[in-house]
């Protein structure tokens, strides 16, 4: 895993990867089957069919490989909200028409075995040499290229695409399973943050009826869940739908906070298990560590609450 920072100044020292706003999934690929298992360890390999045939594309190669599943947009974007119908779809007779509607993008970039030999601790460069060698690509899936001591560029092409950052990693860092690192940094064009989600406010108007905002949580240093503020800005009406039939059978009498929840936001709340993971798109954190102009991107299937803690560059704190 990453951590958040600003381009290394290094920068003949990493190589530059295309953050691509999807979901983590590593692909294990044995006798020419295949199961994809989420960053907290779910098997969602029925979830995303059009995949499948990446079990033949190894080279005759079993393996372990790592990657992003993506859904892009109309304009070819990736698109983490055209990604939500896939996350939390396992009916088997719902998923045909989304592969049709929605159909995703493995995009690879790692290698962690191969055959029964593990690549976790070979360098950077010697992995993705690896992985190109081994991976064929497909229509589904692919091996996104990559740049060397060109962080400034790397950035400025993602911007141009639209794209939520870069991803640069040491050229001589091996994998490290489980574990955030300095030798991985994403540096990000706009600020998001992971949350759990705590309540809900019931809506007005439009709304009248469905969930009006979200009320939001992280956990703070102490590994306390904390209130972060609430978001009502960014949902279309089958995601708040989906998010009332998700935290219907969670509610619970209390809010789930240890701290306390300003009147205003606790007047009327819904309480729900913080059992789900959210993304908004925010502004700044204010002094009191809420979030400023939070915007709702989406739900996180490949997160587990536990892990949600504060994400804040320097330059996104209110004075």
């Amino acid at each position: 895993m990453a951590q958040l920072g600003p381009m290394p100044e290094q920068d003949a020292e990493y190589g530059q990867e295309m953050k691509w706003d999807g979901v983590r999934a590593l692909a294990y690929v044995e006798n020419r089957a295949l199961r994809l298992i989420s960053r907290n360890g779910n098997d969602v390999t029925v979830a995303y069919p059009e995949v499948y045939a990446l079990a033949g594309a190894t080279s005759g190669h079993d393996c372990v490989l790592d990657g992003e599943i993506v859904a892009f947009d109309e304009a070819g974007r990736p698109s983490f909200a055209a990604l939500q119908p896939r996350i939390h779809q396992r009916n088997p007779d719902k998923i045909p028409q989304l592969v049709r509607l929605v159909p995703v993008t493995y995009l690879l970039f790692d290698i962690l075995h191969i055959n029964a030999a593990t690549s976790i601790n070979m360098p950077y460069i010697a992995r993705r040499d690896l992985l190109e060698s081994v991976v064929n690509s497909g229509a589904r899936w692919q091996v996104p290229g990559w740049f060397r001591d060109a962080g400034d560029t790397a950035l400025a092409l993602s911007r141009q695409m639209g794209l939520e950052g870069v991803v640069a990693k040491r050229l001589d860092s091996p994998y490290r399973p489980g574990k955030r690192s300095g030798d991985w940094t994403k540096v990000k064009n706009f600020a998001t943050q992971e949350v759990v989600i705590a309540g809900w406010q019931p809506g007005g108007g439009r709304r009248e009826g469905m969930i009006g905002s979200l009320l939001l949580g992280i956990h703070d240093e102490t590994g306390r869940l904390v209130f972060a503020g609430h978001v009502g800005t960014g949902f279309t009406q089958a995601a708040l739908r989906d998010l009332h039939d998700l935290l219907a059978p969670l509610e619970r009498p209390t809010p789930p906070f240890t701290d306390a929840v300003p009147r205003e936001q606790a007047r009327h709340a819904h309480w729900v298990e913080p059992l789900l993971v959210g993304e908004v798109q925010y502004a700044e954190w204010t002094g009191d560590g809420r979030l400023r102009h939070p915007s709702w991107r989406g739900l996180r299937s490949d997160k587990s609450p536990g892990e949600v803690v504060r994400e804040m560059p320097p330059d996104r704190q209110a004075g």
